[in-house]
Parts: C-alpha cells; sequence; structure tokens
C-alpha cells in the first residue's frame, strides 16, 4: 500500500500558552498515541498537514519524517482533526502509532457502483451504510470497498456478509446488518382530467359530482314542527 510523508517535531507543552505559539509561527499542534509508551506532543506545519490529511483520508497510512529519532520513521493514521467553527482550518490533529506486523481495526468508505435493477422501475437507491469497520495490517488497508447493487431490485436489500473483501481483510460485524437497498417509487401516478373548452358540456365522470351535488340540493326534506310548536299554535287559534 502507498504511503504519504509527513514532517514533523516534537513540542514542549509547558509553560502555559505554548500552544497557542505554535500556531502563530504557522503550525498545528498534534499528539502521537500509540502502544509503546506514553503520547508525544508534536508540531506540523499547516500548509503540509492539510494536504497530508487531505491525500491520508484516501491512502490511509502516514510515514512520519522528523529530526527526532524518536519519531522519524514511524508509521500512523489519523485517528482525529479538530477545526475552526468558521473557516474550517485545521487547530489539532490526533495520530495513532500503528506496528506494520500488527493487524488493526479501522473504518472503510463504501463505494457504490453499478446501476441496480430497481431504478428501471422507478425505484430509489438508498445506502444505510457509509463505511465497514475491517481488520487488516496495516499495509492492507483498502481505499474503499466497491459495493456492486447491479442486481438489487424494488425492495431488495444488501446485508454486510454479502459484500466483497480482499482474502487479507476481514470484515467486523456482530449482525449481519443491512448496507443497501432500493426504495420504491415515493409519488403515485395521478389521472388529469382536461378542463372542457368553453361552451362544451363537461365529461360525464366530470358532471356527475355536480349533477349529484345540485340534486342533493334540491331534494332536501323540509324542516319539520315539533309536537310543542303544533300545540302552541292550537291553543293560539
Amino acid at each position: 500500500m502507498e504511503t504519504v510523508e509527513l514532517t514533523c517535531e516534537k513540542r514542549e507543552v509547558r509553560p502555559k500558552g505554548i500552544v497557542n505559539r505554535v500556531r502563530r509561527e504557522g503550525q498545528i499542534p498534534g499528539v502521537i498515541y500509540g502502544n509503546h509508551g506514553a503520547a508525544t506532543a508534536i508540531a506540523v506545519g499547516a500548509s503540509e498537514l492539510k494536504t497530508r490529511v487531505h491525500a491520508a483520508s484516501r491512502q490511509r497510512l502516514i510515514r512520519l519524517r522528523s529530526g527526532s529519532a524518536e519519531l522519524d520513521g514511524k508509521h500512523v493514521i489519523v485517528k482525529s482533526v479538530q477545526h475552526t467553527p468558521v473557516g474550517g482550518n485545521i487547530l489539532h490533529v490526533d495520530l495513532y502509532e500503528v506496528d506494520l506486523n500488527k493487524p488493526l481495526r479501522v473504518a472503510i468508505t463504501l463505494k457504490f457502483v453499478g446501476r441496480a435493477a430497481g431504478i428501471v422501475d422507478g425505484g430509489i437507491l438508498q445506502p444505510l451504510e457509509r463505511q465497514v469497520e475491517v481488520e487488516c495490517l496495516p499495509l492492507d488497508i483498502p481505499e474503499s470497498i466497491e459495493v456492486d447493487v447491479t442486481p438489487l431490485k424494488v425492495h431488495d436489500v444488501m446485508h454486510v456478509s454479502a459484500l466483497k473483501f480482499a482474502d487479507n481483510v476481514k470484515a467486523i460485524f456482530d449482525s449481519d446488518y443491512p448496507v443497501v437497498t432500493v426504495l420504491p417509487p415515493t409519488v403515485a401516478e395521478v389521472a388529469v382530467v382536461a378542463a372542457p373548452a368553453e361552451g362544451e358540456a363537461p365529461a360525464a365522470g366530470a358532471a356527475a359530482p355536480a349533477a349529484a351535488a345540485e340534486a342533493g340540493a334540491k331534494e332536501a326534506p323540509a324542516k319539520k314542527e315539533t309536537p310543542a310548536k303544533k300545540e302552541a299554535a292550537a291553543k293560539k287559534g
């Protein structure tokens, strides 16, 4: 697997406010975590980090270059990146050191390919997951996992167990969860009745409701007098 390189240096964590000074110098503070001791505070060039993080999102593995023997040659992956709320500039980065000879678990992007059969019938392709967790050696981390949706018809569902992985990549899941489906059309077809031209009689289907309404109005029963009203009228007379 191809890797990208990132230049970094160790940085001090004291006195208070050192992080702001690092940023003023055009660098980004970060931390390297791993299984070989305590976390290490680092500083990385802002422009280089932005480029490398973007590349690592596809290539995953980063090899460090540093004047510090403690850091030079280490392999890491990006664990998290903090951005400013406005502008999206990188504030901080967390890297995780990996051992090239030990498998690790990572989330890999799903890439949906093909044209689902159900789309021809008006269906809508609906991904239910965008990533899948896998376990493999760092150098075997795939860029993405292709999901061929061609055979899916309306209401069909593809589960994670149906995905194809390389022999050196193992999918990690407790239950066989759905990954993608084809939904039925959401809008039903409605028949449209054309309005009659001026002077023409309306169509039978359109005239029926109006005629029924008119007949109902003419045949409405007269209001009946109550017994109390009849008795009062007799006494008066």
